[in-house]
Formats: C-alpha cells, structure tokens, sequence
C-alpha cells in the first residue's frame, strides 16, 4: 500500500516482474480498472496437488522443494507447495492494479501455460501465454515500453491438445484461503502474515516442523492478531499501516507470534 501510494505521489512507473503481474500487466495494456470484471491468477498447484490429503503428514523437506514445472528458490518452493504465494500474489494485484480482492481469483493451470488472465466488462478475456521462464517478464520490464528479442525455448500451440483449469481446493491449501481473509482485513494484517510465514517456513525448511504445521502455525498467528485488536492497549501499527516503520513493527510482531508458537512445537 505505501509503495504504491509513494509511486503515484511521485509519478513513477510500477513494472511488475512477477510472471503472474507481469501477464495481468500486458494483458491490462493501460486499460483502467472500471474496466476490468476480474484478475484471475494461475497456479501450478505444486508438487502436491494430485497427493492424497491423508499423505499430507507425511510430506517431506525434499517432496516439498521438487516443483513440477519452474525452477525456484527453496523458499519460494515452499511457499509454491502452501500456495501462500498466490495469496500473496492477491494481496499485491490488489494494490498494483487497483482492483478489489473479492474480483481476484485463483485458478489451477497444470502447464503453467498461461500466466494469468484479465476478464472485462464486456466479458471477454485476455491471457499471456508460454513457457514458465522468467527471462520473459525480466525482460519485457528491462525494455518496456519496447520489446527485447529472446533467444529463448519458445511455446509451439501446434504441441498443446490441452490446457487445463480446476478449482483451488481449500483443503489442499489452506494457505491460501487464509491470505485471502487476510487481503480482505488490510491494514497491518498482511504484513503480520508475511512474518509469520517467513518465521514457519524457515522452521519448515530446517526440517523442524511437518509440513501441515505450516497453515496451521500461520493461523494461529493471524486468530491472535485478531484478538489483539480488540484490546484497548493494541500497538498503533496493528490498527493502521502509516509508515514504513509501522509495516516494519508489524512483520516483526508476526515474527515474534510465530516463533513462540513454534516454540511450544519445536
């Protein structure tokens, strides 16, 4: 929010690099937001999503990382596996593109063929489509408003029988349902629940909590920060994000929560 609120100040140029904001970003091509119905992000669904839910408890630190169509960090894989990517790809379409959290959707594409989709008014869509390579919205950021030619692998239509689209499962990725409750608070809600999940994950990937332990410690903090507001003694920054000092304060207040809830885990 204050990012964006400084660049309209000043004037300045949002170029997102995020494949999926970097697709809505040229699929938007300068249309206004009276104008769009709907974002709808893509996923890939990670390494888990055809995994029975019963085997959940017993995902590993490896099976977590080994991602089914991009190369990736490891705690981006992770965040990938949780889907608490997506929901924080909402949070930030919400803000570069001025578009309310309820009009932003998530859909499951197994090729992460299509990068994300914009609906409008008038009920057409537009897509950007191809291979999952990050080179091209690196790229397409480095030269707008031109085009820099790639010497890259490139998408032949003629080798897709099929693209597929399925529902989010909210009981695959609990995650994700939870950002988007958080999205929908706004204030200091999500920069809490960025610290949080920087805090679990990292417990995540030094193999010291299972991999369900993850949504559930996330939650956990987000149900105490709801509870502290209501106390007549809450931090400013709880109530209302003013400054970079106060988003700071917030992440590190999900930080802390989470840690001593991973402490009675741990």
């Amino acid at each position: 929010e204050l990012f964006v609120q400084t660049a309209n100040k000043t004037g300045a140029k949002l170029l997102p690099t995020d494949s999926e904001h970097n697709a809505i970003f040229q699929a938007l091509h300068g249309e206004p937001p009276e104008r769009i119905a709907r974002l709808i992000l893509t996923a890939s669904g990670g390494p888990f999503r055809d995994l029975p839910l019963k085997e959940f408890e017993k995902i590993t630190l490896a099976e977590a990382l080994s991602h089914p169509n991009w190369e990736m960090g490891r705690k981006i894989s992770i965040d990938s596996a949780t889907m608490m990517n997506k929901g924080l790809e909402i949070i930030e379409a919400h803000w570069l593109f001025n578009t309310p959290v309820e009009n932003i959707d998530v859909l499951m594409q197994r090729e992460s063929i299509i990068h994300s989709m914009v609906e409008f008014i008038d009920g057409s869509f537009l897509a950007q489509m191809g291979l999952p390579d990050m080179r091209v919205p690196i790229a397409y950021c480095l030269g707008w408003p031109e085009r820099l030619p790639l010497k890259i692998p490139r998408l032949d239509p003629l080798s897709m029988s099929a693209l597929h689209f399925e529902k989010i499962d909210p009981q695959r990725y609990p995650c994700l349902p939870l950002a988007i409750k958080v999205a929908k608070q706004g204030g200091a809600a999500p920069a809490v629940l960025n610290g949080a999940n920087e805090t679990v994950v990292t417990a995540f990937l030094g193999e010291e909590i299972r991999f369900v332990e993850i949504a559930e410690t996330i939650a956990a903090v987000i149900n105490n920060f709801e509870k502290a507001l209501h106390r007549v003694n809450a931090p400013s920054f709880l109530r209302k994000i003013r400054t970079l000092e106060d988003a700071e304060h917030a992440d590190k207040w999900g930080r802390k929560q989470a840690s001593k809830i991973l402490e009675s885990i741990i």
